[in-house]
């Protein structure tokens, strides 16, 4: 008896209109905005690149949510059953992976790339199940790790040279990087010269779904470079978590208290003048406002004693100049006086008799 099919038309039929719609417009903006944040200038760490990416996140989640709900995919189906507008939706894994490595934060860095990994790794699986493209799928990450005993006995500056056969991988593994490169470059070349009549919305059927075939060989080429250089940068993190939780913490020592300096032009200037000024600070302002206070010297504690006494004493002092003063200037007068009259009585040059013939 021979296996009875459920298309994917029947079941996207089964759904509402309303449903439809909605999945088709989240997918939608969610696909631009991953175009803007992908072609910003912006700083990625900038907030407003980190909302745009956290809100594409959230539109693709609830897409691939309610894709799951109606069974948009399904795994007894040929490439061919899937519909020209459903195709579109086997890139939203691709997508979430690409918009979890742009989110920031060094403390969740590993948990990032791990997610962002197991994104790349579903949309692979799900192009390879349903043979959109030729590759191999990259093998499962081995988080294996050594005895104890073995990480201790392990020399922390070691570093193994490259045997025969890893240099031999990693020439396989530039060289299939540098084909994948070619492969990419040639499908966005035929990406160009159909964009613009799928996006103008003048574009028949056949010629949507080879731009959205397109979109997915360019991105399974995307993804399996991106997978490995996640797996690159998870051996780095575990291996500086391992470090940091091995080293161990040095005690700070606690040092001395800084003494005021002042830089002076030369060494002959700091050995004349010293620090520079005629003197340094022998108290700070709370001990002379607490020796003053302690005085009764301070404004608002009256005027002291002493310092009546001592305007008493300056008084009687400027009374007694002033009285000398008074003195010396009646002398004066009666000096002046008498000079007048002596001239009253003797005319001028009277008694100067010399040189007179």
């Amino acid at each position: 008896m021979a296996e009875c099919k459920t298309t994917n038309r029947d079941k996207y039929d089964s759904h509402s209109d309303a449903e439809a719609l909605k999945l088709a417009d989240l997918f939608d903006r969610g696909w631009k905005i991953f175009d803007e944040v992908d072609t910003t200038n912006d700083p990625l760490s900038s907030n407003s690149v980190q909302v745009k990416v956290k809100r594409a996140i959230n539109m693709l989640e609830e897409t691939s949510r309610m894709a799951s709900q109606v069974d948009l995919f399904s795994p007894n189906e040929e490439l061919e059953e899937i519909a020209t507008a459903d195709i579109k939706y086997l890139l939203s894994p691709a997508f979430l992976g690409a918009l979890t490595m742009k989110l920031t934060g060094r403390d969740k860095r590993l948990e990032i790339v791990q997610t962002a990994r197991a994104y790349f790794m579903d949309f692979l699986k799900r192009c390879k199940d349903y043979n959109i493209a030729h590759f191999t799928l990259p093998e499962p990450v081995n988080d294996s790790t050594l005895p104890d005993e073995e990480i201790d006995n392990a020399p922390s500056t070691y570093t193994p040279l490259p045997s025969t056969s890893n240099l031999v991988a990693m020439a396989t593994q530039r060289q299939t990087k540098i084909e994948r490169y070619s492969q990419r470059k040639m499908l966005e070349a035929r990406l160009s010269d159909v964009r613009t009549s799928v996006e103008s919305g003048q574009a028949d059927d056949e010629t949507s779904r080879d731009f959205y075939l397109l979109n997915i060989r360019k991105w399974v080429l995307l993804c399996l470079d991106e997978v490995q250089s996640i797996d690159q940068e998870m051996e780095i993190l575990k291996s500086m978590d391992q470090m940091q939780l091995s080293a161990p913490q040095p005690a700070r020592p606690s040092r001395p208290p800084m003494k005021p300096f002042i830089l002076t032009k030369d060494a002959m200037q700091a050995q004349v003048f010293g620090a520079g000024y005629p003197s340094l600070a022998t108290m700070t302002v709370d001990d002379w406002y607490d020796q003053h206070k302690k005085h009764g010297v301070l404004p608002d504690q009256g005027v002291p004693r002493r310092v009546a006494v001592e305007e008493g004493t300056y008084g009687k002092e400027c009374e007694e100049e002033g009285k000398e003063k008074q003195s010396e200037n009646d002398e004066c007068l009666m000096k002046s006086r008498k000079w007048d009259d002596w001239k009253d009585d003797h005319r001028r040059g009277y008694g100067n008799r010399q040189n007179m013939g």
